[in-house]
């Protein structure tokens, strides 16, 4: 069974506070009628800070969507190099033990995938298999988790690099002035991580099953309108409301693999899609809210990463040193779709 090991978080170099961030839509939009209710929700979204890949008055001025997608390839390139040496050395491992590259994006677009560019760019095999995820959102990150614990099985002994990386704020769009736009806008960060799954031994969470789930006909609730400025984020604000469908199923899966409730699991990786999403699980699942603590610690400090999200959380996990051998986790994130992807699993050291 495939273990992940500890995560490598790359963060930009750009760091925007939540009061410089409202500061700045109020200059944009200075006129809007309802500003009184845009910033009480970008309050509630409990985002304090985020990182973004370049200063927030080169953001504003929205070049062109060319020009976003040169900045896209180069700060991917840069900054997965980075998280992936990092990794790599969390799982004392060398590139060439390297038997699959997954890379998760959904806030540009590259071709060839960051996959080639990785091979390429460090000392991976030629024969190193590649497997880009591009359409899956916030959900990716788990997704990839759960492909490379099935691939692991399938091939015991190998080991899988998953590379998320987000740009979100490449996907800004300064003209748009509906409320889910400021919202949005507040909410995501930029983030590149990097993780491996061993195939053998190693300290980590050991994914032993895994769980997808999509509400039928709910596609608009998350998606992208594509225009000629770019990626344009829709949010339905029905999304809000999907955890109170989705919570049975993960009861369920806990309930069949781990053979106990979610009260009683000793840690949850969850992602942070905002407040919402979090008080929903808390409330849906009936868990204690101090077991989502790291979840909200990252939402706090780095705002919604997307398919990076539970790599962050898995990382404060490793950091805070709190699991023990033997204890039981959950791992879940939610995208368009609607989607949930979930894993489960034990540490292991």
């Amino acid at each position: 069974m495939g273990i992940l090991t500890k995560p490598a978080i790359v963060r930009p170099q750009y760091r925007i506070t939540q009061d410089e961030m409202v500061d700045v839509l109020q200059r944009l939009h200075p006129n809007h009628p309802d500003w009184s209710k845009i910033n009480r929700m970008i309050r509630n979204t409990q985002v304090n800070e985020r990182y973004i890949v370049r200063p927030i008055e080169e953001i504003i001025a929205h070049s062109r969507f060319e020009e976003r997608s040169l900045i896209y390839k180069e700060e991917m390139r840069r900054l997965s190099v980075q998280a992936v040496e990092q990794a790599l050395e969390n799982a004392e491992l060398e590139a060439f033990q390297i038997d699959l590259i997954i890379v998760t994006s959904c806030t540009g677009f590259m071709m060839p995938s960051m996959t080639a560019y990785l091979i390429s760019d460090l000392p991976f095999r030629e024969q190193t298999k590649q497997l880009p995820i591009a359409q899956l959102g916030c959900a990716a990150g788990a997704s990839a988790i759960n492909r490379a614990a099935e691939y692991c099985e399938a091939f015991p002994g190998a080991n899988v690099l998953i590379v998320s990386a987000e740009l979100c704020s490449l996907c800004f769009q300064p003209a748009e002035s509906a409320i889910s736009d400021f919202v949005s806008a507040a909410l995501f960060g930029d983030s590149v991580s990097a993780c491996v799954m061993k195939g053998t031994s190693g300290t980590g969470f050991q994914v032993e099953s895994n769980a997808s789930y999509l509400i039928k006909h709910t596609e608009n609730y998350i998606a992208y309108d594509i225009k000629d400025t770019g990626f344009h984020f829709v949010l339905d604000k029905q999304v809000m409301y999907t955890i109170e469908t989705v919570a049975p199923v993960m009861r369920e899966f806990v309930e069949e693999t781990v053979q106990r409730t979610p009260s009683d699991i000793d840690f949850f990786v969850f992602h942070t899609g905002g407040r919402r999403i979090l008080d929903e699980l808390v409330k849906h699942l009936g868990i204690a809210e101090q077991r989502v603590g790291l979840s909200r610690e990252s939402l706090s400090e780095c705002g919604n990463l997307s398919s990076v999200v539970v790599f962050d959380v898995l990382a404060r996990l490793f950091e805070v040193g709190t699991c023990s051998p033997g204890d039981k986790g959950l791992l879940a994130a939610f995208g368009p779709g609607f989607t949930a992807e979930m894993c489960s699993g034990t540490w292991v050291e």
